[in-house]
């Protein structure tokens, strides 16, 4: 195991139950499609720790927005 993978896990033992099993989840996708060898964009991966952080930060999209959202696809 890497140092940084050793930090990460060390890392997630301090978060919450429902947070250890998300990044459970992701780390069990990530080794499931590892032979796809598919992996995220820089911008993408930008993307997503904002989308992270946000959450952590406890903003969300309102009633509203979801809303007007998915109004856009009910055409």
């Amino acid at each position: 195991m890497t140092k940084l993978l050793e930090e990460g896990i060390e890392a997630v033992r301090g978060l919450s139950p429902e947070r250890q099993d998300l990044a459970g989840e992701l780390l069990l996708h990530l080794a499931a499609t590892h032979e796809r060898k598919y992996t995220l964009t820089p911008e993408q991966l930008e993307d997503l720790k904002i989308g992270i952080a946000e959450a952590d930060r406890g903003e969300f999209a309102t009633d509203e927005e979801m809303e007007r959202t998915w109004a856009k696809f009910d055409k």
